[in-house]
């Protein structure tokens, strides 16, 4: 990629004769200079072009979006308005190549730093998200040419570490007006507060003016989505970067306006409701999270639970105190209670807890029953003895009646560390595991979205026979590079960033020149993904945290959790009391 070595841009103005026109215009040809200035790359320039010449004619409204192109210097001066045109001086603009020492060679961060800005998605002229992914070569883009709130998580984080916090506080506002939209799949609507998997932007044109469009936001709650499944996970990444955004930036006026509180009230309102389950889980069904195709994760999935957990204690903080929220916020602190109760005694697994489970009694009818779930030890699978280390453990993937998911997930057990749902001395010893299991969990590229693989007829059954989930691609053991930066922050968090360079030198040492693949396959990570998309914007968003927070560790505390003492008593109480405690005749009710 070059940057653009002209020295003027001329605008012929055409029908554009108002004032207003021109004020546009002035506008456009700054960005323009803005764009030349920083060296950016033609993609970026044309889609500078395109996105300007848009918002020009645009009647959308505005309301609380705010332009990342408002501080620009006044080296761009009006010269001429002879014969209805506008020319611009721009100043000469030295070309990348003699600014790295007359070789032209970006390092890996500039080039990631240009491909996520190339990826940004305008509504109304103003920037509101990333899309998934931004390969130029790909005509196929299924639905990657959508911001996806999960994917944009890295995204909006990277931004805001790097000080350019507009587009976040755009996502944040755009994502919670979608929220309150009509949804439905076959006549049925689901619960009020669930957040879009993905939204794309439209352009249509407006009746009765050929030269005006209007943008238009089109969201997806899972009607499009392959299975049809609605994303649980978003509105719990949703109000995680909220918290982050505000930390960041030290604006709380943003998460303290009535429609923000509003809508953090519906989505917890939502996933507190009543229902059937026993446990404090959130039960949800297949492919409600990152892995979102048939991969055996319905019930408990520990990566849904890491999620729930964390944005309860980061709604706690941000919930304004009011005699409405008492009630809800009651039930948000017995809820917190008991989840951490729930996945620290019954998810760890080490060598110590597989020694029990493997002793364990069945068919076990009593309230002090030590075999709470009916776990027969045949479960055991042949590859967990010896992947089990001696020093170290990790949470297990999901937990059913007579049913342990003994999957290393990475992601929920990343998360588990990050928001505290895991104890200090669980969270070293996950680290711990996979420092030991380098070989299996990391080896040639980070990080295995879960291990082992399903092989053979647990394959067939499990998945469907689902011919991308293949053994060791895709969520099926594949090896995912936007983990790196969830990595990074439980690094930091436990004071081991250590672990977390070896990954990110790993990373540098390919991404680049594979052109920043979704996913890779095989045991070891050693071939790009057979479907894997290149240009992958959490790939490439998830190096850029990674470098940024190893560059300054203290910015990971605006996505970290830290252990609540409350919590910690009360959890204390708990394992006091008996957990096998006798049956009362009144049950405190954990939900609203």
């Amino acid at each position: 990629m070059t940057s653009i070595s002209s020295q003027a841009v001329v605008l012929q103005l055409g029908a554009f004769t108002s004032l207003n026109h021109q004020r546009s215009c002035f506008d456009y040809s700054k960005s323009l200079f803005s764009l030349n200035k920083k060296g950016s790359s033609c993609l970026a320039f044309t889609n500078e072009i395109k996105r300007l010449l848009r918002s020009t004619n645009c009647k959308c409204q505005r309301t609380d979006t705010t332009s990342s192109f408002g501080d620009l210097t006044a080296n761009a001066n009006l010269s001429d308005t002879t014969n209805g045109a506008l020319k611009f001086d721009l100043p000469h603009t030295i070309d990348s190549a003699a600014t790295n020492g007359g070789f032209g060679k970006k390092s890996i961060e500039e080039e990631a730093w240009d491909l996520l800005r190339d990826s940004m998605v305008y509504y109304c002229g103003t920037p509101v998200g990333t899309i998934a992914a931004n390969d130029p070569n790909d005509s196929s883009t299924l639905n990657y040419d959508q911001v996806f709130i999960r994917d944009f998580i890295p995204s909006g984080i990277a931004f805001l570490l790097k000080g350019e916090h507009d587009i976040v506080r755009n996502f944040l506002l755009h994502t919670l007006q979608l929220q309150s939209w009509e949804k439905t799949m076959d006549c049925h609507s689901p619960g009020q507060g669930l957040m879009p998997a993905s939204f794309k932007v439209r352009t249509i044109p407006l009746e009765g003016d050929e030269f005006a469009t209007e943008d238009v936001l089109d969201p997806d709650f899972g009607e499009a989505a392959i299975g049809r499944v609605a994303p649980v996970d978003s509105g719990l990444w949703w109000i995680i970067l909220l918290r982050a955004y505000g930390k960041c930036t030290g604006d709380l006026s943003l998460q303290e306006r009535v429609d923000m509180q509003t809508g953090i009230k519906m989505i917890l309102r939502l996933c507190l409701a009543d229902g059937f389950d026993m446990f404090p889980t959130l039960l949800v069904t297949d492919g409600s999270c990152m892995i979102d195709r048939r991969m055996g994760i319905h019930g408990h999935p520990l990566e849904i639970q890491a999620l729930f957990y964390s944005a309860l204690l980061s709604a706690r903080e941000m919930l304004a105190p009011e005699d409405g929220s008492a009630d809800l916020i009651r039930a948000l602190n017995n809820r917190l209670v008991a989840l951490s109760f729930h996945i620290r005694e019954y998810y760890w697994v080490d060598m110590k807890k597989l020694n029990e489970i493997y002793r364990y009694k069945t068919e076990e009818y009593s309230y002090d029953a030590v075999n709470k779930f009916n776990i027969y030890p045949d479960q055991i699978p042949p590859w967990l003895v010896e992947f089990m280390p001696n020093q170290g453990g990790y949470l297990i993937g999901n937990l059913q009646p007579a049913h342990m998911d003994f999957r290393f997930f990475s992601l929920g057990n990343l998360w588990s560390i990050v928001s505290s749902l895991a104890t200090q001395d669980q969270s070293h010893a996950i680290l711990d595991l996979i420092e030991s299991k380098w070989s299996d969990l990391v080896a040639d590229m980070p990080l295995k979205i879960c291990y082992p693989a399903l092989e053979a007829q647990e394959w067939r059954i499990i998945t469907g026979s689902d011919p991308k989930n293949t053994p060791w691609s895709y969520h099926n053991g594949g090896s995912w590079p936007t983990l790196l930066w969830q990595l990074t922050v439980a690094c930091l968090k436990m004071n081991r960033p250590e672990i977390a360079e070896k990954a990110v030198k790993l990373v540098e040492k390919r991404i680049s020149g594979d052109k920043w693949p979704e996913y890779y396959d095989t045991k070891r990570g050693r071939l790009i993904g057979k479907q894997s998309r290149l240009f992958q914007t959490w790939s490439i968003a998830g190096y850029l945290v990674a470098k940024q927070l190893l560059a300054n560790p203290d910015a990971a505390k605006i996505l970290v959790n830290e252990e609540d003492l409350e919590l910690v008593n009360a959890f204390s109480c708990l394992i006091e009391g008996n957990p096998r405690r006798k049956r009362g005749r009144k049950k405190q009710s954990f939900i609203v």
